[in-house]
């Protein structure tokens, strides 16, 4: 591992396109990992039937809350670290990465018990009814052992991708979702397992990654450096509020597209969860990419160095657009095929196919709402990109969903999505002019 100085002068000085690139190759494989984390789980039970399908897919807004959280403390601490890097701050930037990582743990372990507890009602919450109960039960009620480790490594992985040294987290990550895909077949066909065994390979695979990603980022110092402050406190809200409220956010709509579907049965619950698997492998590469982006806006914020920071989100819009015009494209054309890789239900197949194929629609959007929401949070424009970060999911996706799937019914809902998607792009336009103005401004001002 180079040194903080040698890390530093690199961040400063080399091309903001070459090293936003060389910093995002081991991001968007983490976010593909995660992505092929959650896909797997999908796969393997959907070779057994529509129903263990369905609520496999119903434990996602669980997921998402917990990533949510994991990376609340990543991303707040991560923006804190990197800015105190790039000011030559070692000291300040250990203490919060060790105060943020014990924080998450302890919140994992106070949401696990909580969930094992009242496991019924968190089970109807996310939309089981009477012919899904069993195998919701059955999954949640041992993924939950697992949040604990799966939310402190969300935030050990985010600390190291902040510090400009996101290969070492994807090494944790990696090695995780490669003992999951392996042992998925194994717990769920070999032994019988099923669903809960879908869920204990994926439990194993989480603690794995945890203790590979302490050993890489050297966190959790109980002793020296866990030092909570309200100076830790206020950076944490500053900066992670909007990968909270996100994220949070994403949970929320979840669990209300669970609620409107499972009125039409299991085989759209299933469509739904098989959709949300494929299009979160295109969203992970250009939310990967952008986190190569927030280390380099980071340290050179702190640097006062705005025109290398404009520069660099102006680039990352451009690529990340131009990809998601393609990977549109291809899904597209392929949606029936994809859908039937991971459940071979006609009726899945039906539903599914004009779900994806309708947010194929606007995947170009998704360039400037990830990169804008990302450099306002870098920048600590709270409110906007809190306002940004809600607005598709919650502000437009919620209303839109109860609104449409009661005059359309499932059209409705497979509608919904593309078109909140669509007054999000409309929201994040001009936020962008504003960004860019804003940096111009800082550019002139450092300059003079």
């Amino acid at each position: 591992m180079i040194s903080a100085e040698e890390k530093r002068r690199q961040m400063l000085e080399d091309p903001v396109e070459l090293l936003v690139c060389r910093l995002a190759v081991p991001t968007i494989i983490t976010m593909m990992i995660t992505a092929f984390y959650n896909m797997a789980d999908t796969y393997f039970v959907g070779r057994l039937d529509t129903v263990s399908t369905a609520a496999v897919g119903l434990a996602l807004p669980l997921m998402n809350i917990i990533q949510a959280l994991g990376f609340f403390y990543g991303h707040g601490s991560g923006n804190y670290i990197s800015g105190k890097l790039g000011a030559g701050d070692t000291h300040s930037a250990a203490v919060m990465g060790d105060t943020a990582a014990v924080l998450s743990l302890i919140t994992g372990a106070l949401i696990a018990a909580f969930g094992l507890v009242f496991n019924r009602e968190l089970a109807i919450m996310l939309g089981a009814d009477e012919i899904l109960m069993e195998s919701t039960l059955e999954y949640i009620s041992v993924l939950l052992v697992g949040v604990p480790f799966q939310m402190a490594s969300f935030t050990m992985n985010n600390q190291l991708r902040f510090q400009g040294s996101a290969f070492y987290g994807m090494i944790g990550m990696a090695s995780g979702s490669v003992l999951n895909v392996i042992l998925d077949p194994i717990f769920i066909s070999v032994l019988g397992m099923r669903v809960r065994g879908a869920a204990l390979a994926t439990v194993i695979s989480q603690i794995t990654a945890f203790f590979i990603l302490r050993k890489m980022s050297g966190r959790l110092h109980l002793k020296s450096c866990f030092k909570p402050s309200k100076e830790i406190f206020s950076a944490l809200l500053r900066y992670g509020s909007p990968s909270l409220f996100r994220q949070g956010i994403m949970s929320v709509a979840a669990v209300c597209l669970n609620h409107a579907a499972v009125v039409y049965g299991a085989a759209v619950i299933a469509a739904v969860s098989v959709v949300n698997k494929i299009i979160m492998l295109g969203g992970s590469v250009i939310i990967g990419f952008g986190q190569g982006f927030q280390p380099v806006c980071g340290f050179n914020s702190g640097a006062g160095q705005y025109g290398r920071v404009k520069k660099v989100y102006h680039f990352c819009i451009k690529v990340s657009t131009l990809f998601m015009t393609a990977f549109g494209t291809a899904v597209f054309f392929f949606a029936p095929e994809l859908i039937r890789f991971f459940r071979d239900d006609p009726e899945v197949v039906i539903a599914g196919t004009a779900l994806l194929r309708f947010q194929c629609f606007t995947a170009p959007f998704q360039g400037v709402i990830v990169m804008t929401n990302m450099i306002m949070q870098n920048m600590g424009r709270t409110i906007r990109a809190t306002i940004l970060a809600i607005a598709r999911q919650g502000l437009f996706f919620i209303p839109l969903l109860y609104i449409l799937s009661g005059t359309l019914g499932v059209f409705g809902i497979q509608i919904t999505q593309a078109a909140a998607d669509l007054l999000t792009a409309f929201v994040s336009i001009p936020m962008a002019v504003i960004v860019t103005k804003e940096l111009s401004a800082k550019e002139k001002n450092s300059l003079s």
